[in-house]
């Protein structure tokens, strides 16, 4: 199991006197048909009115810490989820589906707005 976190925690923004909301999404690691194959969860974490993000979470059997630091650089930058959800991330079956998981969570959260 990988587990890996950036940011801040819901807890943690509401702890701070910061406006909060989360999504989580449970997919895949790489493409369905790809073999080793695993399950991945994410969670972002948000600002409910800019869609800024705060911090995000993934935990999943293979992956995640070439997309926590995706979410790393993001916090940086500054981004959305809004933002997140345009990124041209990389498609490789032996690495990633067609939706790497970032874009689809970064979708939830946008509908979440």
């Amino acid at each position: 199991l990988e587990v890996g976190r950036t940011g801040i925690a819901t807890v943690q923004a509401l702890s701070l006197g910061r406006r909060a909301k989360t999504v989580s999404i449970t997919t895949g690691s790489r493409a369905k048909y790809y073999p080793g194959h695993s399950v991945m969860a994410v969670r972002l974490v948000f600002e409910p009115v800019t869609g800024k993000l705060l911090g995000g979470q993934i935990a999943g059997g293979e992956g995640v810490a070439k997309r926590i630091d995706t979410l790393a650089t993001a916090l940086h930058a500054g981004m959305s989820v809004d933002d997140i959800s345009r990124l041209d991330l990389s498609y490789a079956p032996p690495f990633a589906p067609v939706w790497d998981p970032i874009i689809v969570a970064a979708g939830v959260a946008l509908k979440e707005l």
